[in-house]
């Protein structure tokens, strides 16, 4: 995780949409920088050696069994070395009523205390699971994302090339858009990157002549998409008549984004050529090759093997 990385308390109780007990609006700006979480049995028990206490405490059905057999001067003498350490705050699982003591204990150490129906275990995972998008590393590219079959394409350029107009005809013809102009891109695993869109300009693209468009108005709700991993990377450039493009396709180029090496293709951009198509054929292509199969190296052997015969029958 990146240290300078954090998101606010009140971003996650509205996402995870959080009962709020104990809770002051202050309370909002909260930072969370952890993506772990803690289950304070043992800190109930006495036990703080290599507390993490920069994470959220979940209480589940288990804590609260534990501290049930305390009577009360007990339980809150427990409850306040716990919140006393400086935690973001405290969850409740299941939907279960809290003690008397620990509703005092969070006013007492400013705590937000919180509550969720959901089960212990499913809570947990969805937390980490948003906590690992928010807390990712993260860059910015100046470019377009869009969800053609299945995969996420991310098209990279010079300003004026066409990457809007080219994204707009991709949803046109029935794909998603994620991103126009600015993608925040997340790695989210050593594996994986997910873009999106800044929340303000988020389904909104602009074409120069015409202005900014609302794509979700424009094309309805299936025409956008709010987040897509990043599966091919293209990079749109002015057509240069000295320049060699890939012909075959066998050469195996790549895109480097936050240590995350993806395929990469170059397309080069001049009057007639239909974009659209181009990298919807470039998408199924991409797709096909994570299946277990290369047209590129399939022609290739196939013209081997064929002068090989041919060589062999001369005498």
């Amino acid at each position: 995780m990146n240290d300078n990385l954090k998101v606010e308390l009140g971003k996650v109780v509205k996402e995870l949409m959080l009962e709020k007990l104990y809770y002051k609006d202050e309370f909002d700006k909260i930072p969370i920088t952890t993506a772990d979480i803690n289950r304070p049995g043992l800190q109930l028990a006495g036990f703080f050696e290599y507390f993490g206490k920069d994470r959220v405490q979940i209480i589940g059905k288990v804590e609260m069994t534990y501290l049930s057999e305390f009577d009360s001067a007990q339980r809150y003498e427990r409850l306040k070395k716990l919140f006393m350490t400086g935690i973001p705050c405290v969850v409740l699982a299941r939907g279960m009523d809290p003690y008397p003591e620990m509703i005092q204990v969070a006013k007492e150490c400013n705590v937000p205390l919180l509550r969720t129906d959901d089960v212990t275990s499913r809570f947990s995972s969805n937390l980490i699971a948003f906590l690992n998008v928010e807390l990712a590393p993260m860059e910015v590219k100046h470019g377009e994302l869009v969800e053609v079959y299945g995969e996420g394409v991310l098209i990279l350029g010079e300003s004026g090339v066409g990457k809007s107009e080219t994204a707009l005809e991709l949803v046109k013809r029935g794909h998603r858009l994620v991103a126009d102009d600015l993608v925040e891109i997340r790695r989210v695993s050593n594996k994986t990157l997910v873009g999106m869109a800044p929340e303000i300009i988020r389904h909104f693209i602009e074409i120069r002549g015409i202005g900014i468009l609302d794509v979700k108005y424009l094309y309805g709700v299936g025409s956008v998409k709010i987040t897509e991993n990043i599966n091919l990377v293209i990079n749109m450039e002015i057509w240069d008549p000295k320049k060699h493009y890939e012909r075959l396709g066998t050469e195996e180029l790549t895109y480097d984004i936050l240590g995350i090496k993806v395929p990469s293709l170059t397309i080069p951009v001049k009057p007639g050529r239909n974009l659209a198509i181009i990298i919807e054929v470039a998408a199924m292509n991409n797709r096909q090759k994570k299946m277990g199969y290369n047209a590129a190296k399939a022609f290739t052997e196939k013209i081997t093997n064929d002068l090989t015969k041919n060589t062999n029958l001369i005498p």
